[in-house]
């Protein structure tokens, strides 16, 4: 979440950069500028009143103790009324921070200034590639293709076991899936990442702490009886590891990785360009997590996807 202070001091550049995401509704920012002045001066005027109760509170038992009750007892009215005002105060200030708080999560994160903007993979700027790129014959078979061919995975399965983008893998296929698996995990952690078997399931809280809520509920699975979410990536359970903790700087960098099945709905997941595992509703991944020093944030960083 950005913080409040970068978008006070810096309202249009947070516009600028929220373009380069073609984000539409920038009318927010102003938004949470306006409710931003509104909670402080609201802050104000609570801390002043609360400070008037306790000077007030302070004086009278000076003057219980000078016997002067008549006066003393006249600013306990005062005090009472001080009281009965503080209250709205108090909830409009609850509810100012309710409302900042429900625009705040509206913004998605800033691109890096070195991100330029596009709509489509053409406008994308290539950083940096390696390896030889394969070149294919004419009559090359999609994976899809292969699988079947080669007896690897069964889509028709999975469809009538469970639904659409659910693969049942066979034979060579499922022990495949499996070594990947292992070799991804023992590469990470020879690399000095801790692994991590995390839940599959994680509470709302969680899922708001990586931003999957409030806004994308609907690409993920729900159990209704105890709202819990299938995790769409073990980046979620991972990341929430260290959900409101302070860390020591000379702790970092934290590296974490970890195994877990993913489950999303991917609404959409349909033509030729998504046709077998190009977009599935559960895949398997190895995740890799570090917690990093802000000054390194633009450090590369790499996740492995097994389908």
């Amino acid at each position: 979440m950005l913080q409040l202070q970068v978008i006070r001091q810096n309202p249009e550049w947070i516009k600028e950069r929220l373009a380069v995401k073609y984000f539409s509704d920038t009318s927010v920012v102003d938004e949470i500028v306006r409710l931003d002045e509104q909670r402080k001066k609201l802050q104000l005027e609570f801390d002043n009143t609360q400070a008037k109760i306790n000077s007030s509170s302070k004086e009278i038992g000076q003057l219980m103790a000078k016997g002067e009750k008549e006066k003393a007892e006249a600013l306990k009215q005062s005090i009472s009324s001080l009281k009965t005002s503080l209250q709205p105060i108090s909830d409009q200030l609850a509810e100012t921070g309710k409302q900042l708080l429900s625009e705040l999560v509206k913004l998605p994160n800033l691109p890096s200034q070195k991100v330029p903007g596009g709509r489509t993979p053409e406008d994308n700027v290539i950083v940096r590639q390696g390896g030889n790129k394969p070149s294919l014959p004419k009559d090359a078979l999609p994976h899809w293709e292969l699988a079947k061919k080669y007896d690897l995975i069964n889509f028709e399965l999975g469809n009538k076991i469970t639904g659409s983008g659910f693969p049942v893998y066979k034979n060579k296929g499922a022990k495949l899936q499996r070594a990947l698996i292992q070799y991804f995990l023992d590469y990470n952690i020879a690399a000095g990442y801790t692994e991590y078997l995390p839940p599959h399931l994680v509470n709302e809280t969680t899922a708001f702490g990586t931003g999957q809520l409030p806004d994308k509920e609907g690409q993920m699975y729900f159990v209704t009886e105890d709202k819990f979410y299938l995790i769409p990536t073990a980046e979620v359970p991972v990341t929430n590891i260290y959900r409101d903790e302070i860390l020591k700087e000379s702790d970092l960098p934290i590296k974490m990785t970890a195994y877990t099945p993913c489950f999303r709905r991917e609404a959409g997941s349909y033509g030729k360009d998504v046709r077998g595992l190009n977009r599935v509703h559960q895949f398997d991944k190895v995740e890799i997590v570090q917690i990093v020093h802000p000054e390194r944030v633009m450090m590369p960083t790499t996740r492995w996807f097994l389908m």
